[in-house]
């Protein structure tokens, strides 16, 4: 895993104002998005997705990522979270790219070009890939675990 350069993680804490405000729409719009695949779509919790649930809780993590890009070990235990529910549900290293599909545009589209510039999306690229291998490898653990169990 590389890590982030100082300006990357500087644009990421950049944007958690407009991630506080904007957040549940930005991953209203990712999950649109997303659930164009229905094989990922089948993987959701429809409850929680029509309630508003998941998008607000996904909106809390980034936020919360956003904050703590450059202090992450304080979300040891959101990380834990996120590795369990996706090892219940799942998720395997190949659905990262479609969420990294949905979640960018979604930023652009909530916040417009001006707020989300290619500068900032390529900086949450670059952090979504890091934090995507981050639980890839512990889900690999995970699964490995429970296989071993």
């Amino acid at each position: 895993m590389r890590p982030l350069s100082p300006d990357t993680m500087a644009i990421v804490k950049a944007t958690a104002p407009a991630l506080e405000k904007h957040g549940v729409a930005i991953t209203t719009a990712m999950y649109r998005r997303l659930f164009e695949n229905a094989e990922i779509a089948a993987m959701f919790d429809r409850a929680a997705q029509t309630s508003g649930e998941q998008p607000r809780r996904l909106a809390g993590a980034i936020l919360a990522y956003a904050r703590n890009i450059d202090k992450l070990q304080n979300l040891g235990s959101a990380v834990e979270r996120m590795v369990l529910r996706h090892v219940q549900t799942g998720v395997k290293p190949e659905h990262y790219p479609h969420v990294a599909a949905a979640l960018l545009p979604a930023i652009r589209e909530v916040l417009g070009e001006d707020a989300a510039p290619d500068t900032v999306l390529a900086a949450w690229g670059e952090a979504y890939w890091m934090l995507a291998d981050i639980l890839i490898a512990a889900e690999a653990q995970a699964y490995e675990a429970a296989t071993a169990a």
